[in-house]
């Protein structure tokens, strides 16, 4: 597909008995925040690992910018990809600063001149002179992203970037990577962070155990999975079930954290508020409950095998 920034094709790893990679085939889409999602273990460094060439493929095949990782082509490939795989590695008894410095060097990627833009970017300007092995393991997963981010790549590998970081530095993070995506760059994240992924990502692919469960657009996976709900509150909630239940076209009522939640899609609601008054109760609140990314997670992944 020309829209593809990365396809995959029964792309397997195994390690002895041990199936890492189970199969996979997805298409990442370019200019879009992409998530890889699953526990630890799930196969989603693995599959990074062979995405970079640092890991061999068992079976399968896959592309990078429409084209296979061939010998020559594969280095042209890599200068276009920013990545941190799992815990980022510098050196302790240099700064921040010049441990990009000297990886850029070597790398050939970025220039001099963005050194400081781009630890302004992730949150350590006034860092950057210190050495490295002051830093938290939260500075530490923030120098790594700076490094990711020098050369302006066209695609960005994230694997647990968030890692060690305290809740702000979540936030913030988060809101960075949301800013790196779009027309010109895309972004695969891996996470076992269900509610940072649903907070961050367009599209996502879930695995367990090396296998894909799904993959797709975040809020249509949603929809398709989730049962249509509102949640209401009124002025008389024990007379408002029982005017609910007696509706054939209203699936289940139940009572919640002080309201009332019916299965009915949100575009009958004004039905639900007629059939209400109708019976002297009114409608104070209501709104349409969403399905959460955690328990279409545990809905798609029942009966799993561990």
């Amino acid at each position: 597909m020309d829209d593809a920034v990365i396809q995959t094709d029964g792309l397997t790893k195994q390690y002895g008995r041990i199936l890492a990679v189970d199969g996979l085939s997805l298409h990442v889409p370019r200019g879009r925040i992409f998530g890889l999602l699953g526990p630890n273990g799930s196969g989603k460094t693995t599959l990074m690992s062979m995405l970079l060439g640092l890991v061999r493929p068992t079976a399968g095949s896959f592309t990078l910018f429409g084209k296979p990782p061939e010998k020559g082509e594969l280095e042209r490939q890599l200068h276009r990809i920013g990545a941190i795989i799992e815990t980022p590695a510098f050196y302790p008894y240099l700064s921040g600063r010049n441990n990009l410095a000297y990886f850029q060097g070597i790398s050939g990627r970025g220039h001099p001149g963005e050194l400081d833009e781009v630890l302004d970017q992730v949150g350590l300007g006034g860092r950057g002179g210190d050495k490295f092995q002051t830093y938290s393991l939260g500075m530490k997963q923030r120098l790594g992203l700076a490094y990711s981010l020098l050369g302006d790549p066209e695609l960005l590998v994230l694997d647990e970037p968030t890692n060690g970081m305290d809740p702000a530095g979540m936030a913030e993070v988060r809101e960075l990577i949301r800013s790196l995506g779009g027309e010109n760059r895309t972004v695969i994240l891996s996470s076992h962070l269900l509610n940072e992924v649903e907070q961050v990502c367009d599209s996502v692919a879930i695995l367990s155990h090396g296998r894909l469960i799904a993959q797709g657009e975040v809020a249509e996976l949603l929809r398709e999975q989730g049962q249509a709900q509102v949640r209401i509150r009124t002025t008389d909630d024990a007379k408002a079930r029982e005017i609910l239940t007696a509706l054939a076209w209203v699936d289940s009522v139940s009572a919640a954290n002080g309201y009332l939640v019916a299965g009915v899609a949100p575009d009958r609601s004004w039905e639900i508020t007629a059939a209400l008054s109708r019976n002297q109760v009114y409608v104070a609140e209501m709104t349409p409950v969403q399905m959460s990314l955690e328990q279409y997670f545990l809905d798609i992944t029942e009966g799993e095998s561990v």
